[in-house]
């Protein structure tokens, strides 16, 4: 059986928590959890390393999501050219937290692209950037040299793994979580920046889509966000396919007003979504080709 780095880090992080959260003082106990959880992750994956380097890149595999993102967009995309749009509300309903059951055509059109951009960061930016920092470290391990690009990418892993199960501002997690968030927030800042500012650009300009409104909205919208850092490559992406993001939303059951990001430039279309995978593909391969390039000279 393969086990993935979100789905072991799912396991600790679950064990931790059942102890944790009984106790009275959830903030601290919210901050034990991560100091744990994110130290049995790392010390996991510093032996991992030091087994070999089929195993090291295996696992850093695991830390990458491009393909299931944009299979998981993909499948959507399918199932509304095929008109069965309750399905893909459903279908839908796997990818994000908000209710889909009262969504039009162009709020599922818009909730996928939305995920899409959002998730590149954590997807793919933010662990092979964490990997790309490891990889400039390395400790001693029963005689060999080992390298950290392992260890820090699948601590990325652990920190987004907590903030997506407890990272809530709901009853239950607005206290046991709130560390959880903040860390999460603190480590996708600098991964999250790189993708507004230069990986979605660049890549809508490969592609040819809107490069100059990519980042024209970038630098105006990027803060119209609850995150500070889901905005960075939402704007992007909207500037560059002329779409926005944005408009009265469902979550839990409550109703809210998001800040609209992007012009509307166009209305929502099918192709939206491809677009999305076309971006989110060429930005993994930039990325990778920058992070390497970088490494190598610095080899040299």
């Amino acid at each position: 059986m393969v086990i993935s780095s979100c789905n072991y880090n799912r396991e600790v992080n679950k064990f931790f928590r059942k102890i944790l959260y009984k106790t009275k003082n959830k903030i601290f106990s919210g901050a034990i959890l991560n100091i744990l959880t994110l130290s049995t992750t790392f010390i996991v994956s510093l032996f991992l390393t030091r087994i070999g380097y089929v195993i090291e890149i295996f696992f850093l595999f695991t830390t990458l999501a491009t393909k299931s993102l944009a299979d998981e967009g993909k499948k959507v995309y399918r199932i509304l050219k095929s008109g069965d749009i309750e399905k893909a509300k459903k279908e839908l309903s796997y990818l994000v937290s908000r209710d889909t059951n009262t969504l039009s055509l162009d709020k599922i059109i818009m909730s996928v692209v939305e995920t899409i951009a959002e998730n590149t960061i954590d997807g793919f930016i933010s662990p092979a950037f964490f990997a790309f920092v490891g990889s400039f470290f390395s400790v001693e391990l029963f005689g060999k040299m080992v390298s950290l690009a392992l260890p820090f990418a699948m601590s990325y892993k652990a920190i987004n793994t907590l903030d997506s199960m407890v990272g809530y501002k709901n009853e239950k997690y607005i206290d046991f979580g709130k560390v959880s968030a903040r860390v999460d927030d603190i480590a996708n800042f600098i991964p999250a920046r790189l993708t507004g500012l230069i990986f979605v650009p660049l890549s809508s300009l490969i592609l040819g889509y809107n490069f100059k409104n990519s980042l024209k909205i970038f630098f105006r919208d990027r803060n119209k966000h609850s995150s500070p850092n889901s905005g960075q490559s939402e704007s992007a992406y909207a500037g560059a396919l002329g779409i926005q993001f944005g408009g009265k939303i469902s979550y839990f059951g409550k109703d809210y007003e998001k800040q609209k990001i992007g012009d509307k430039l166009k209305e929502f279309d099918y192709e939206d979504i491809k677009k999305a995978v076309n971006i989110l593909y060429v930005v993994s391969f930039i990325a990778t080709l920058i992070f390497i390039a970088i490494k190598m000279i610095n080899v040299i």
